[in-house]
C-alpha cells in the first residue's frame, strides 16, 4: 500500500512536468512531505502509549498426580478437581491515546481501558505517569482517562469532524504493535459509516491510513494537525491492516467526554418508535416522489413520539433541518441529543409535508444479570444479553420479563455472522422459553455436541428462528 502511494506521487510529478509545472512539481511534493513532518512534530508529544493491568479470575482445575496427597478440593482420588477459590491473574493490555488538555485528560478507546485495575501512560519523551479511569462508553467505544498529578502537559488541538471531506489527507498516530510514536498517512475514504458493527452507536470515519493493533485510541489528524477522530478498528480477514480503518468522529467523542466528566456516565435520548427505511416501492405506495426517509411502523404508547403526535405511517424526511435517509444515522442523531431536548421532525403524511415538535426522553438501559459462571458456549457465541426492566419492556411494547435483550455483538463472532444485532430480543433457546439472562445461559449450556443453537429472535416488528453454529 505504501509502495502504491510512492508510485502515485511519482506519477503526479511526471504529470505536472508535462504540463509546464516542471519547476514546481517537486516543490509541491516536498511541501506535502514537509506538512506531514510538521504535523507529526506538533502532535506526537501528546500521543501516549497506554499500558493497562486487569485482574482476571479463572476457576482452576487440578490434574497433578499428587493432588490427592496435597488435598486439593472435591476431586480428590479422581485425578482432578477444582480449587475452592478461583485463581487471579494479571492480564496485560496496550493501546494508544492522546492528551486533550494541559491538566492531563486523555481520550482513547473503551476497549483499551475498560475494567483496568492499573493504567500507566508513557509520553513521547519517555515520562511515565499513573492515570485514573474517568469513564467509558461501550456503546460508542469512547474511553476517558486522566493523568494523576499532571500539569502543563502537551496536548493536541481538536478539530471539527463535521467539516471533514471525503478525499482529504489524514494522518493516523499511535503505537501499533507496541512501536511507539508511529505516523501513517492516507485519505478520508468515506464518512458516516453507521452499519459496520463496531459499536452500538457509531458514525465512523473510514480511512486508508494504516491502522494496526496498538493504534486503537490514537488520534486521526487532519492536514492542519487537528484531531478529527479516534482510531478504533480495522476491517480485516487476516488480523492485520487491509486498507480499511475506522475512527470515531471527534465531535461525537467530545460530547461523550463532556458527559463523562460532568456525570460519570453517558445519557442518550429516545423517541419511542419502530422504524424502517423507505425503498422505491414503499415510497410509491405512500405517494412520496422519491425513495428515502424513515417510515414509522409503530409508535410506542406513552412515548415521546406518541405525545408529540407522530403516527404509524408517517415518513420522517428531516431532523432539525437536516435531511434523513438511513436508519443508523437517524438513530445515532436522536441518541446523541441530550435527554429532554426539543427536536423538529419534518414528516410526510397523507401527501403533505409538515413539522412535528418532540421532546426527547432518556433511554433506559438493560441491566445484565450474570450468573456466577458462564457456559463456555456463551463465550464463543459472541454476544452479550441483558434483562428487560419494566420501562424498557414497556417502551418496546412487550411483556415484562419476556426474553432477553441483545446489548452487544462481537464483530466476526458466530452471532454477528448470522446478523444478530444490539436491540433485538431473544425469546427462546433450543425451543426453551427464557425470561432472563440466567435462564438464557442455562439453556445455552444444554446445547448438544453439534454446537447448533436454535434461537427465536425478534426485531420489534416480527419474530424468526435462526440457527447459530458454535464450534
Amino acid at each position: 500500500m505504501r509502495y502504491g502511494k510512492v508510485v502515485a506521487l511519482g506519477a503526479l510529478a511526471v504529470l505536472l512536468s508535462g504540463t509546464g509545472w516542471a519547476g514546481n512539481s517537486l516543490n509541491i511534493l516536498e511541501e506535502t512531505g514537509g506538512a506531514f513532518a510538521e504535523i507529526a512534530k506538533q502532535a506526537l508529544p501528546a500521543v501516549v502509549f497506554i499500558d493497562v493491568e486487569t485482574t482476571v479470575e479463572v476457576q482452576q482445575r487440578y490434574t497433578h498426580p499428587f493432588h490427592e496427597f496435597f488435598g486439593y478440593g472435591p476431586g480428590r482420588g479422581q485425578g482432578g478437581g477444582e480449587s475452592p477459590e478461583p485463581r487471579k491473574y494479571q492480564q496485560q493490555g496496550q493501546g494508544s491515546g492522546f492528551i486533550i488538555s494541559k491538566d492531563g485528560y486523555i481520550l482513547t478507546n473503551n476497549h483499551v481501558v475498560n475494567d483496568a485495575d492499573r493504567i500507566t501512560v508513557t509520553l513521547g519523551d519517555g515520562r511515565k505517569f499513573d492515570a485514573s479511569l474517568v469513564g467509558t462508553d461501550p456503546k460508542s467505544e469512547v474511553g476517558l482517562i486522566k493523568i494523576e498529578d499532571g500539569d502543563e502537559l502537551p496536548f493536541i488541538r481538536l478539530g471539527d469532524s463535521d467539516a471533514l471531506e471525503v478525499g482529504e489527507w489524514v494522518l493516523a498516530a499511535g503505537n501499533p504493535f507496541g512501536l511507539s510514536q508511529t505516523v501513517t498517512a492516507g485519505i478520508v475514504s468515506a464518512k458516516k459509516r453507521d452499519d459496520v458493527g463496531i459499536a452500538e452507536y457509531g458514525n465512523f470515519i473510514q480511512t486508508d491510513a494504516a491502522i494496526n493493533p496498538g493504534n486503537s485510541g490514537g488520534p486521526l489528524l487532519n492536514i492542519r494537525g487537528e484531531v478529527v477522530g479516534i482510531n478504533t478498528a480495522i476491517y480485516t480477514r487476516t488480523g492485520g491492516y487491509m486498507g480499511i480503518g475506522f475512527a470515531i468522529p471527534i465531535n461525537q467523542a467530545i460530547r461523550i467526554k463532556d458527559q463523562l466528566i460532568t456525570h460519570g456516565k453517558v445519557s442518550r435520548s429516545v423517541l419511542g418508535v419502530i422504524i424502517q427505511e423507505v425503498d422505491e416501492d414503499l415510497a410509491k405506495s405512500f405517494g412520496l416522489e422519491e425513495s428515502g426517509g424513515i417510515l414509522i411502523s409503530q409508535v410506542v404508547e406513552g412515548s415521546a413520539a406518541d405525545e408529540s403526535g407522530l403516527q404509524e405511517g408517517d415518513i420522517i424526511v428531516g431532523l432539525n433541518g437536516q435531511k434523513v435517509s438511513r436508519i443508523g444515522a437517524f438513530r445515532n442523531q436522536v441518541a446523541a441529543t441530550p435527554p429532554n431536548s426539543p427536536m423538529d421532525l419534518e414528516i410526510f403524511r397523507n401527501g403533505e409535508y409538515e413539522t412535528v415538535a418532540a421532546i426527547t426522553r432518556e433511554m433506559d438501559s438493560a441491566e445484565v444479570d450474570d450468573p456466577d459462571t458462564d457456559p463456555e458456549i456463551y463465550e464463543k457465541l459472541g454476544l452479550t444479553v441483558g434483562n428487560l426492566d419494566e420501562p424498557t419492556a414497556k417502551q418496546l411494547g412487550i411483556e415484562k420479563h419476556k426474553g432477553v435483550l441483545i446489548t452487544e455483538v462481537e464483530q466476526g463472532s458466530p452471532a454477528w455472522k448470522i446478523g444478530l444485532k444490539p436491540g433485538q430480543l431473544i425469546y427462546s433457546v433450543n425451543r426453551v422459553r427464557i425470561s432472563n439472562t440466567r435462564e438464557f445461559k442455562a439453556a445455552l449450556g444444554q446445547t448438544d455436541e453439534s454446537g447448533k443453537i436454535l434461537l427465536l429472535v425478534s426485531d420489534g416488528r416480527s419474530s424468526r428462528y435462526v440457527v447459530v453454529t458454535v464450534e
